[in-house]
């Protein structure tokens, strides 16, 4: 468990605990400026002989070149191989210094290695760190945290939890897909469950909750490895720059969302009955990225935005889901880092990162608590542009100046997600981050695909003639007209991407066309009205918007069977 260090604005020596877990700050400040360094050691999974660890320095001291770090063990703990770091053991006494390759650790830099190792008996975190023979504060956890002892039949984790496992099939979606005429060609493929409201966790209206979920992957499972995906969704004023999706929460309830919503979802994931699932959770989509384009003094800034990036919620919630959710060694979080018609820009580009960052940090999470993020979440972005690419150019002018490119550096998912994940590692995110990709409604398929780049008379004729998203423009994301079916799941598709998912589940409603009264505190967004001529976000272009849709999330027959029909891959 990553526990908060609120104590070190207190606290002016070495404080351990019984739970193992110690804090330390520089004597003569109790401020967090004052910590010399921080240590996350996680035990990640553990058996009766054995474990696998994962430790992140980050420091807060003058720019290092090379680094060595120091532990002794108060058990019979042995490593016996590690990565990422070179790792010797005398006794108890435990030294790991850089590789050739990582020693470079700047101020407020992280370095990240693993190791396997032996125990009997106890293992516990140790008490203290060294990090060039400073003390540091330490942040540690995993299966010897305080919580549920009984580790059922856990496996073993893994850096990609999608390699050599099957994906959770949702029965509900199952069954509204082959209700569908042709619907049976992809009723078997899996899902996501969301979990957007409070409600969704013990299941209303008749619908599965979450333990219900569980307790049926378990039997999907078989004797093989399975991935349970979830989508956490309910933050505190959500959605701040949307209505269709508006969430239960006020923007203050931060404590409403920690004890109603977080803390009953992680209690479920750490039952060890469930131990043997791989659980991937996306965390809190179109929140994060909103505080850095959606708020003043951007043109695109909305007074909820202002309100969540002023109050800290989005980054107090994200924080805790992190924190709490990543006790459990099987569970694997991914956040949201929205799509590269959103982010891509340079301005908006690292800025993402870092307050991703700010959020994986905060509440007592770590980036640790981070295995990866996902992009194009319940959005059409094109995975990859075959016609036309970012260094082309026509007549001298770069794709980059034509109206639907607008100076993004990215044209295609697969790209801005291969950098984003280079970007998060820049930054101080361990090596192994991975990215998922949905793929869930960005095939662009159909007889109105385009087979070849466009005309090169101009610059906008060459890129639209040649562009597959078929989206009057890449802020337009409601139900959009024209749509198909892309990449079916897939795990280890590209380099750094974990996975192809369908996170969003085909024939969902992303909103309705026209205001509907709903107990599901969910508004009316004009984006999802075709009728609509759109805001600074879309650059006050039309919607795109399919017309008749229901709310966000129910079942929209007329555009599961635009998906199938422009399936890309054909069905």
């Amino acid at each position: 468990m990553s526990r908060t260090r609120t104590a070190l604005l207190a606290a002016l020596a070495l404080v351990a605990g019984a739970s193992g877990t110690a804090l330390a700050v520089t004597p003569g400040d109790a401020g967090i400026a004052a910590v010399p360094c921080t240590v996350d050691y996680k035990v990640q999974n553990q058996w009766d002989t054995g474990f696998t660890a994962a430790v992140t320095i980050t420091n807060n001291s003058a720019a290092k070149s090379s680094w060595s770090l120091k532990w002794s063990y108060a058990g019979n703990q042995k490593v016996t191989s590690g990565w990422n770091a070179k790792i010797s053991q005398s006794g108890t006494a435990v030294t790991a210094a850089n590789e050739s390759y990582n020693g470079t650790l700047p101020t407020g830099g992280s370095a990240s290695f693993g190791f396997q190792g032996s125990y009997s008996g106890t293992n516990a975190v140790p008490a203290t760190f060294t990090l060039d023979g400073v003390t540091c504060n330490v942040d540690g956890g995993g299966p010897t945290d305080p919580g549920p002892t009984d580790p059922g039949t856990p496996g073993t984790r893994v850096d990609n939890p999608y390699a050599g496992a099957k994906v959770y099939v949702n029965p509900e979606w199952s069954a509204n897909a082959a209700a569908e005429p042709g619907g049976s060609r992809i009723s078997n493929q899996p899902t996501g469950v969301w979990l957007d409201r409070i409600a969704a966790i013990n299941g209303t209206g008749g619908k599965m909750g979450l333990r219900a979920h569980l307790d049926e992957a378990l039997k999907q499972k078989g004797s093989g490895e399975l991935v349970v995906q979830l989508v956490i969704y309910d933050l505190p004023g959500r959605d701040c720059s949307a209505l269709a999706s508006n969430g239960e929460l006020g923007p203050t309830e931060i404590d409403k969302y920690k004890t109603q919503y977080i803390d009953p979802i992680a209690a479920i994931l750490a039952d060890p009955k469930y131990a043997s699932l791989r659980i991937v959770n996306t965390v809190e989509i179109d929140s994060l990225p909103s505080l850095v384009t959606n708020v003043t003094p951007r043109a695109t800034a909305t007074a909820n935005c202002d309100t969540m990036k002023a109050n800290g919620n989005y980054v107090k919630g994200v924080g805790y889901a992190l924190n709490k959710l990543g006790d459990a060694p099987n569970v694997y979080n991914y956040v949201d880092a929205g799509h590269h018609g959103w982010l891509g820009w340079d301005d908006n580009f690292s800025a993402t990162v870092q307050q991703i960052k700010q959020a994986a940090t905060a509440e007592g999470a770590t980036i640790n608590d981070v295995q990866g993020f996902i992009t194009n979440t319940a959005n059409y972005s094109a995975l990859k542009e075959p016609n036309f690419t970012i260094n082309d150019s026509v007549n001298g002018k770069s794709v980059r100046e034509s109206k639907w490119v607008d100076w993004n550096r990215y044209v295609d998912e697969l790209s801005y997600a291969q950098a984003f994940r280079q970007e998060a590692v820049n930054q101080g995110f361990p090596a192994g981050v991975g990215m998922l990709i949905d793929t869930s409604r960005n095939g662009w398929g159909g007889s109105a695909r385009p087979t070849g780049p466009g005309a090169m008379t101009d610059v906008d004729t060459y890129v639209n003639g040649g562009k597959i998203d078929r989206r009057i423009h890449v802020g337009n994301w409601c139900n959009q007209a024209g749509a198909g079916l892309g990449e079916r799941p897939k795990a280890s598709p590209a380099a750094g991407i974990d996975a192809y998912v369908w996170i969003k589940p085909p024939g969902e409603s992303d909103g309705a066309s026209s205001a509907v009264p709903n107990d599901e505190g969910k508004g009316f967004d004009r984006m999802c009205d075709p009728t609509y001529t759109g805001n600074p976000r879309n650059n006050n272009n039309m919607s795109g918007a399919l017309p008749n849709a229901p709310l966000s999330g129910h079942w929209f027959s007329a555009q599961f069977q635009e998906l199938m029909k422009n399936a890309y891959p054909a069905l």
